[in-house]
């Protein structure tokens, strides 16, 4: 399948998109039948710093990155900054993401001073295949953050190219990819049916909301059960057959 880049969003549907949780995107995603639905989410490796914060999304702003060698000789590295400028490539609120190329990770990718300066250029949130520091500062800075593990030292750290194909938790992110995470992990929407997938959401909560305030309202039974999981399957189905793509 050709890569396509994520649609310019307004900011509204973007702020619908964060009224859901990841789970109910990626059911939604399932609905269109335009992936597997083994696709296009990170894996267990890549888990919240800050659970507590909702839901976020934005525009992949990728970056590659080392910790564990010294720089020598005339070698150029990216820098923050220059990687802040190019922000305005992606065509709505950049979500970071870092590939640590050190295997295993040797220091933190990010800490206080990152996250303090991400969160003042409007970033949505901080993905990173290495590891977070600096957990109280970053929390009060209010940045949603996504990191293989927590590790004291920086080490060496250099950023080195910016806006590249990169592969984090088992996802494969390009530059424009439009994300969505929170406490439950990270997923990409794909670019075909961005602008269709926050408005067909209630109508799946709903649905399952059959089965659960059933179980909520007492007296269960099992054919009572039964007819709440029929109900709920229609639905779905309904929900299915008028958006599944061809």
């Amino acid at each position: 399948m050709a890569f396509m880049s994520a649609p310019e969003l307004s900011t509204s549907y973007l702020a619908k998109l964060c009224e859901f949780d990841t789970p109910t995107i990626c059911n939604v995603i399932e609905l269109f039948a335009v992936r597997p639905q083994t696709d296009g989410y990170m894996d267990a490796r890549i888990a919240a710093c800050f659970p507590e914060m909702a839901p976020t999304c934005g525009y992949a702003a990728t970056a590659t990155f080392r910790s564990a060698l010294e720089p020598r000789g005339n070698i150029a590295y990216g820098s923050l900054a220059g990687q802040i400028a190019r922000f305005e490539e992606v065509p709505g609120p950049p979500f970071v993401v870092i590939q640590d190329l050190d295997v295993p990770t040797k220091s933190a990718t990010f800490g206080e001073v990152m996250a303090a300066s991400y969160k003042s250029f409007g970033v949505a949130g901080l993905i990173t295949s290495g590891a977070a520091r600096d957990l109280d500062q970053v929390r009060a800075v209010g940045l949603p953050c996504f990191a293989d593990g927590v590790i004291s030292s920086h080490g060496f750290p250099r950023l080195l190219d910016f806006m590249v194909p990169v592969h984090v938790g088992g996802l494969g992110v390009y530059p424009g990819d439009l994300l969505h995470a929170d406490q439950n992990g990270v997923t990409n929407i794909p670019a075909e049916i961005a602008g269709e997938v926050a408005d067909v959401c209630q109508e799946f909560c709903d649905a399952e909301a059959v089965v659960i305030d059933y179980c909520a309202a007492g007296e269960v039974t099992k054919d009572g059960y039964a007819a709440a999981l029929r109900e709920l399957g229609a639905r779905v189905k309904r929900l299915r057959e008028r958006v599944r793509r061809p």
